[in-house]
């Protein structure tokens, strides 16, 4: 029964920060449309300590972050702009507005960046963790995968 409770608050609150995948009173005669934007299998993880963490990150024209690594697997789905991003071992990706990808736990971001140089780009990350841990963490510069 507890797994039970767990599993269905997730649920809730995932739909609850997902903007209309709960009709609220002004939607009520709107059908909407419901769209499934990603389905990913997840690692095991231990269910007695699942945690979820929702994060937005934002990144001005030209902006990057440092090369890190994330603990937890990640879905992450771009609200606004383009995200320039390359995980080691995989070649660099550009994912739009309306797009979602997934990263497994502990790959390294050699690239996290707007590839626009006039817009920002903002994107939500969700992060799936079984214990407590940082959602993101430094990793040394690995070399030219990097660019302004």
């Amino acid at each position: 029964m507890p797994r039970f409770n767990r599993a269905a608050s997730l649920l809730a609150f995932i739909c609850l920060t997902i903007p209309g995948s709960v009709p609220g009173p002004a939607q009520a005669a709107d059908p909407g449309r419901v769209r499934l934007v990603t389905s990913q299998a997840l690692p095991r993880l231990d269910g007695d300590h699942l945690r979820l963490k929702l994060v937005e990150v934002s990144y001005g024209p030209g902006g990057s972050s440092e090369p890190h690594s994330h603990p937890c697997p990640v879905i992450g789905y771009v609200v606004e702009g383009e995200l320039r991003t390359q995980v080691k071992g995989q070649p660099e990706v550009i994912y739009r507005a309306g797009e979602s990808f997934y990263e497994e736990p502990n790959g390294v971001h050699l690239v996290s960046a707007n590839a626009s140089q006039e817009r920002p780009v903002r994107f939500l990350a969700y992060f799936t963790c079984d214990r407590e841990t940082p959602v993101s963490v430094a990793v040394p510069e690995s070399g030219p995968a990097r660019r302004p």
